[in-house]
């Protein structure tokens, strides 16, 4: 599967919005900013529509295996941002 960049993504957003490159790498970045710090800052829940839904999702501590060794290794608790794909359709 080909992976778009983050280059080829600012070319795209400058196209469609009419903004030169510069100014779109600029809106993607402060966007990516502004998502990061509601979600991991504030505990938001943040939904863009036609995109999906950005939200904190908590892994408890669970036991896992060492795949070299098979030996049983503690995996702490940890905390990570999710993605939920908006529903396109058909």
């Amino acid at each position: 599967m080909k992976r778009l960049t983050k280059a080829e993504l600012v070319e795209r957003l400058a196209e469609s919005s009419n903004l030169t490159k510069t100014k779109a790498e600029l809106v993607l970045t402060a966007l990516a900013i502004i998502v990061g710090d509601a979600v991991l800052v504030d505990g938001m829940r943040v939904t863009l529509p036609d995109l999906g839904t950005f939200a904190l999702k908590h892994r408890a501590a669970r036991t896992g295996r060492n795949p070299a060794t098979g030996e049983a290794i503690q995996i702490p608790a940890s905390t990570t941002i999710s993605f939920k794909p908006a529903k396109r359709g058909a």
